[in-house]
This record gives structure tokens, sequence and C-alpha cells, in this order.
């Protein structure tokens, strides 16, 4: 039994492994910018994108500080989701001009701890990276938080509860969640870039379809394997760290499951 308990866990890691080989090898073509890039969006569009995200990071801000305040032992497991978004996101593709294609890892923070939570964790990952690694941008970063930090997590939080009331399968719940919030942060995206930049014919409607269009090619087997890597990520998550995922269950008022695909 602890032989087949330990070729599990090792046939996950080399899983892991794999996946996340695949990402960074399929993101290493050097790119312009992380979302859209400083200075790209006109700024009455720059303004507009900040007023809709400030509100849901004052929240978030709040309900870090419920979730820490109450149980401080849930720091570490935050701090990896942060971690986990921070890597994930900072691998891109070139897609459109302006912007790039990559992973977003929001997935598993809104399924841990909400997507409140995450729209924080999000825009400091942002942050971090338009500073240090100038991928995105300040005067961009209401447009970018809204996309990767806010829709992707509330996506990714309502698509795996609602998967999971219809199958009961965790693990199914955990890919779809991750996969279909990485889809949606570009379809914002498109939306955004639209908005600002309608096509001379056809407007926003022809503008929406060419930037998601390109932006298809890149996302969507992006979106898989994040969806695959986070499975695995899940899986090592229950191996290793059940009592965190207890506490944040108990928190939620709901039991622990343990369903397979």
């Amino acid at each position: 039994m602890l032989r087949i308990i330990l070729t599990s866990k090792r046939a996950s890691l080399l899983l892991m492994g794999v996946l996340s080989f695949y990402v960074v090898v399929s993101a290493a073509a050097p790119a312009y910018g992380m979302h859209i890039m400083e200075g790209y969006l006109p700024p009455a569009w720059a303004a507009f994108w900040w007023l809709v995200a400030l509100p849901f990071m004052i929240l978030g801000v709040r309900s870090l500080t419920r979730i820490t305040k109450a149980n401080p032992e849930l720091k570490l497991l935050l701090a990896l989701a942060g971690a986990f978004t921070f890597v994930l996101s900072a691998l891109k593709l070139p897609s459109v001009t302006g912007s790039c294609s990559h992973p977003t890892g929001t997935g598993l923070g809104a399924v841990l701890f909400g997507p409140l939570a995450m729209s924080v964790l999000g825009t400091l990952v942002l942050v971090f990276q338009a500073l240090l690694l100038a991928h995105g941008g300040l005067t961009t970063l209401g447009a970018n938080a809204f996309s990767m930090a806010i829709a992707g997590p509330f996506a990714a939080y309502w698509i795996y509860h609602w998967t999971m009331q219809l199958t009961g399968k965790q693990k199914t719940a955990i890919f779809l969640a991750a996969t279909l919030a990485d889809l949606l942060t570009y379809v914002i995206t498109s939306v955004q870039l639209a908005l600002a930049f309608p096509a001379p014919v056809g407007g926003f409607i022809a503008s929406f379809a060419k930037f998601a269009g390109i932006f298809a090619i890149t996302q969507v087997p992006l979106a898989i394997s994040e969806g695959l890597l986070t499975v695995l990520v899940w899986n090592w998550l229950q191996s290793y760290s059940p009592q965190e995922l207890e506490i944040l269950q108990s928190i939620k008022g709901k039991p622990q499951t343990h369903e397979s695909i």
C-alpha cells in the first residue's frame, strides 16, 4: 500500500514537472509586455478601468485581513497561491500588438481563498511585474487587474462551485475553474482593447473578433495546460497540506471532498 502511495506521488510530481516545462518552453519567446502595456490605453479608458477595479481591491483587502487574523496558519498557503500566480503569469507569448498571452494562475487561489482575496494577490503580482519586469504598466494596472485579478478569479470560483454541485467531482471542477478562468481573462482583455480601439469598419464587434481570434491561437493550449497543472498542484496540497485545506473548508462551511475525475 505504501509503495502504491509513493508511486502515485512520484507520478504526480513528474507530471507537474512535465507540464511546468511545457509552459516555460512554450512561453520562452521574447515579448513586449504582459497584458496591456504601459501607456497603450487612452487616458480615459485607463482611468475608467482603475475606477472599476478599486472597489474589488478594497473589499479584497478586508477579506484577506479577516482570513489572516482568524487563521494565521493559512499565511503560508496564501503565499503559495500568490507565488503560483506570479510564476505562471510571468511566462508570456507575443500575441496582439500591445499585449501578449500567458497563463494566469489565479484559479487555484480563487478556489482556496475566494475571488476577493485573489483580487488583491493578483493585483500585487501585476504591480511587482510592472515595476520589476517591465510587464504591463501602472497606467494600465486597473485594466489588467480587472481582467486577470478580478474577472478571472470570480469565474474560477463560480465555475468550481457549479461543477461541484452538478457532478461532485473535485478534480474536474478544479480543471474547469482554472482553464475557463484563464480563457475569460483574455476575453475581457479583448473587450478592453476593442472598446479602446474599435475598428474603422465594423466597430467594436470587428475589433473584438480580431483581438479574441489572435489570442485564441496561443491561449487555448496554455489554458488547458494551466488547468492540468492546477489539478496536480491541488493533488499535492491534498497530500501535504490537508490540515490547511480542512481549515479553509471549515471557514466556507462545506465538507472536504476527495472525489476523482
